[in-house]
């Protein structure tokens, strides 16, 4: 799979979460599937990840990083 639909995949899997269509809104889930996507070239997740970090606490940027970077040395 090329990193562009993989990037597009993750940026999904943060809207999904952001948004709580078919889950429950997850802040934390959602910051983190947008930094990975935006690690792989996804500007529009690097700019929803700018505007979902305006609503979140330190605390929970800061476990949504921890979160991305656990997933990013595992995949």
């Amino acid at each position: 799979m090329g990193s562009t639909a993989q990037a597009d995949i993750l940026l999904e899997l943060g809207m999904m979460y952001a948004t709580g269509r078919d889950c429950a809104t997850d802040l934390v889930a959602a910051h983190k599937w947008f930094n990975i996507a935006a690690i792989k070239g996804s500007a529009r997740a690097a700019e929803l990840r700018s505007e979902l970090s305006a609503t979140m606490s330190k605390t929970e940027i800061a476990r949504a990083l921890r979160e991305a970077r656990e997933w990013m040395t595992m995949h």
